[in-house]
C-alpha cells in the first residue's frame, strides 16, 4: 500500500532563451483540477501577450491523471517534455508551466522539445521536493457521554479534526495517516455508541 508521496514544497520559477525565444517556467504544488485551472487562467491573464502557455500536470497516485498541453506548439514538442521532468523527479500533485515569447526564428522540433525541457527542469530546481503522508478523512458520529474518550483518543493520535458538533449528539471529521488508519479505526469501534464512515483521502 502507498502511504506517501513526493511532491514539490512551494512554488518557483526558472527561465531559458534560445535564438531570440525566451521561456518563462512555473512550477506549483497543486491539489486538484480546479486549482490547475485557476492558476492557468492566471498566468494567462498575466502574459496575455506570450505566443505559448505549455503545461503539464500529474494529481495523486492514479497514473492516469495526468495531462500536457502544447498550446498550439508542434505535437509533443513542449507538453511532453514538460510533463518528463515531472515523471523524472517521481512527483505527483505538481504543475509546471512554460510560457513562451516567441523571438522571431523558428527553433524546429527538437529545439522546441529542448527548450521545454531545460526551462521546466530549471523551475523544479529552483523547488525542494517533499515527501507527504497520505491522509484518510473519516466523519465521525457518537453520544455525548462518549465525547472525552473520543476527543482523548483523537489528542493521543495527534488528529487534525474539522467541522465538530458537541450535543447530544456529537460529530466531527478526523484527518489520519494511511499507515495509522487500521488502528484509529480499531479504538473507535470499541466505543459502543460511535459510528465511523470513511469520506476520502487527502492527499
Amino acid at each position: 500500500m502507498i502511504s506517501s508521496y513526493r511532491t514539490i514544497a512551494t512554488t518557483s520559477d526558472g527561465q531559458f532563451r534560445d535564438r531570440g525565444s525566451k521561456f518563462l517556467s512555473f512550477a506549483f504544488p497543486v491539489k486538484n483540477e480546479e486549482e490547475v485551472k485557476d492558476i492557468l487562467q492566471q498566468l494567462r491573464k498575466e502574459y496575455h501577450d506570450a505566443r505559448h502557455h505549455c503545461y503539464a500536470w500529474k494529481l495523486g497516485i492514479d497514473p492516469a491523471a495526468v495531462r500536457a498541453n502544447d498550446d498550439g506548439e508542434p505535437s509533443s514538442s513542449a507538453g511532453k517534455p514538460i510533463l518528463n521532468q515531472i515523471e523524472k523527479l517521481e512527483l505527483t500533485n505538481t504543475l509546471v508551466v512554460v510560457v513562451r515569447y516567441f523571438g522571431g526564428t523558428l527553433l524546429g522540433v527538437g529545439g522546441l522539445i529542448n527548450a521545454y525541457r531545460t526551462a521546466a527542469e530549471a523551475a523544479l530546481r529552483n523547488n525542494r521536493v517533499v515527501r507527504r503522508k497520505i491522509q484518510r478523512i473519516y466523519h465521525l458520529e457518537f453520544g455525548y457521554p462518549d465525547m472525552n474518550t473520543v476527543m482523548g483518543l483523537v489528542k493521543e493520535m495527534e488528529l487534525d479534526t474539522d467541522q465538530q458538533a458537541f450535543g447530544l449528539n456529537c460529530s466531527m471529521t478526523v484527518r489520519v495517516d494511511l499507515e495509522r488508519e487500521s488502528l484509529l479505526v480499531s479504538k473507535l469501534q470499541l466505543i459502543e455508541s460511535c459510528r465511523l464512515s470513511k469520506a476520502a483521502d487527502d492527499l
